[in-house]
């Protein structure tokens, strides 16, 4: 008798194409469709920069997709929020529940019952949830006291308060954390144990890697002795790209003659603000804001040194993809990156916020090449051994094979 294949509707409530949906993609590519069939759940067509659409890729890999069209914040919402704000301005934690209780009015609970509809009418066996509970409560909703299994995959450290929690516990059968200090976030907050499960995020360690010395002169156009420094992701505020900025200026400070660069890869609102401290600092004319690129991967291989300072991850592919092309790396000492980081053996480590001992890392990989070369060999075999996309994919398969609705323990 053959196996009926798992009905699977992936819901993705985002705007921007981020790390996530790489992951997402990955997995997407590479997961057993003689076992899946999927189909996707989108609010937005949004774009990789200039480049494809999220349903053109998904139409290429043969997965259909539907969208959800989401209607303008009504002005009844606007004044309301305004209202509750202005009536409980002493606390924030009740103006936040207040505007939570407009939007799930105006916006969740339409949606809700929209992608309910959509499970019922297309006899959905289990809805995959893309992101963190806090981001997918119209997915919660949606499925209730439907027959249907409900899988969250966490690919950032989530944000939780008691309310979500008991409506985690209540109706999520498994929550895929992409990190241990995920898992122990959701743990921490009250999420039941035997719904939690780890699948490191990963990457193909197979694929062809472009060179740096071809990409330093093609894409950046330096020379040799120029030390590159570089972040890549989107211009936001948990990204902190304020602080590396800040350690640069304390670098060019310390180093007048050094021959030196930082490329700003990425975009999003903190573009003017960043343009305008580099010109403050004096080093915009060392400083290289790319925008969105493609091609992140050759950039990547061009740096000597990627840093990552952000607030919060959840385990960043980036930060892998570093390691496999041989550029050292400075991360923040956050969930997930301390998780990626072993300091001082496959990269190094500062405190969120302390851009004086980041510009000290910076100035430790600038002068002591022979520790640069040690954490690249150390950081290089770590991916290899421990992060390979076969392992994401085998897991996150095992999950959605054996989860069944109410049942968490036997996955």
């Amino acid at each position: 008798m053959v196996e009926q294949r798992k009905k699977i509707l992936l819901l993705d409530t985002g705007n921007e194409w981020g790390g996530g949906t790489n992951s997402m993609l990955e997995l997407l590519k590479r997961i057993d469709r003689s076992q899946f069939d999927l189909h996707c759940c989108f609010y937005h067509n949004y774009s990789r920069g200039k480049g494809d659409s999220i349903e053109q890729v998904l139409t290429a890999l043969g997965i259909p997709i539907l969208f959800i069209p989401q209607r303008k914040q009504p002005r009844w919402a606007k004044i309301g929020k305004e209202l509750l704000r202005s009536l409980v301005f002493f606390n924030r934690q009740l103006r936040l529940r207040a505007t939570q209780r407009v939007d799930a009015v105006w916006r969740i609970q339409p949606n809700a019952r929209q992608i309910r509809q959509r499970l019922a009418d297309g006899h959905f066996d289990l809805l995959y949830m893309n992101n963190q509970p806090g981001s997918n409560l119209e997915g919660y909703l949606a499925a209730e006291g439907l027959p249907v299994t409900v899988v969250q995959h966490c690919r950032i450290e989530p944000v939780l308060n008691r309310e979500l929690v008991e409506r985690v516990n209540h109706r999520v059968d498994a929550i895929i954390a992409v990190s241990n200090g995920v898992r122990q976030v959701l743990l921490d907050n009250g999420v039941r144990p035997e719904k939690c499960f780890t699948v490191f995020n990963a990457i193909d360690i197979w694929q062809p890697l472009p060179a740096r010395a071809a990409m330093r002169s093609q894409l950046l156009q330096i020379s040799d002795d120029t030390f590159v420094f570089g972040s890549i992701g989107s211009l936001i505020p948990r990204k902190s790209n304020h602080h590396i900025l800040s350690a640069l200026e304390k670098f060019s400070a310390a180093f007048p003659a050094a021959r030196w660069r930082m490329i700003m890869l990425g975009e999003g609102p903190e573009l003017s603000k960043l343009q305008q401290q580099a010109e403050q600092a004096g080093i915009a004319d060392r400083v290289v804001f790319t925008g969105f690129r493609s091609n992140a991967l050759e950039y990547l291989a061009a740096l000597d040194v990627f840093i990552l300072a952000s607030k919060s991850e959840g385990l960043p592919r980036v930060v892998l993809e570093a390691m496999l092309l041989n550029t050292a790396v400075i991360g923040s000492r956050v969930t997930g990156t301390a998780e990626l980081i072993e300091h001082d053996n496959t990269g190094l480590l500062f405190e969120y916020g302390d851009v004086q001992t980041l510009f000290e890392e910076m100035k430790t990989l600038y002068l002591d090449a022979e520790k640069r070369s040690f954490l690249l060999h150390q950081a290089n075999a770590s991916v290899k051994q421990h992060y390979a996309i076969e392992h994401y994919v085998s897991g996150v398969e095992t999950i959605l094979k054996n989860a069944a609705h109410g049942n968490s323990s036997h996955v």
